[in-house]
């Protein structure tokens, strides 16, 4: 399960939406749909992600917000010792919905088809 403690504790604050990237960036690639999302890879890396805010909505439990993830994968070969792929990571980027409870600070993540 997701808590973003202190994105609820930022919530109406000027630094919600730097608290909120923070949080995000921080969670195990694997809490993450971002395996789902890969287009030119075909393993997710656990290299720096960045989140984009695309939009934040109030509702009456819930925080609803549409962000973007920057990330990074590679194309995993057979790990062979004559093996010719190259390790090369290959940006990667998904649009994800975060719906987060005002009372429980629990968070949902849902990738979205965009």
């Amino acid at each position: 399960m997701i808590r973003l403690t202190n994105t609820i504790n930022a919530w109406g604050t000027p630094g919600f939406e730097d608290i909120l990237k923070g949080e995000v960036e921080q969670l195990d690639a694997d809490q993450l749909p971002l395996q789902q999302a890969l287009s030119t890879s075909s393993h997710v890396t656990d290299s720096q992600r960045t989140v984009t805010i695309i939009r934040v909505s109030d509702g009456e439990n819930l925080i609803h917000i549409k962000a973007g993830i920057f990330y990074s994968g590679i194309i995993a070969g057979c790990s062979c010792a004559d093996d010719p792929t190259p390790i090369d990571e290959q940006n990667e980027y998904c649009v994800v919905q975060i719906d987060i409870n005002k009372q429980t600070a629990e968070a949902t993540i849902t990738l979205l088809e965009e």
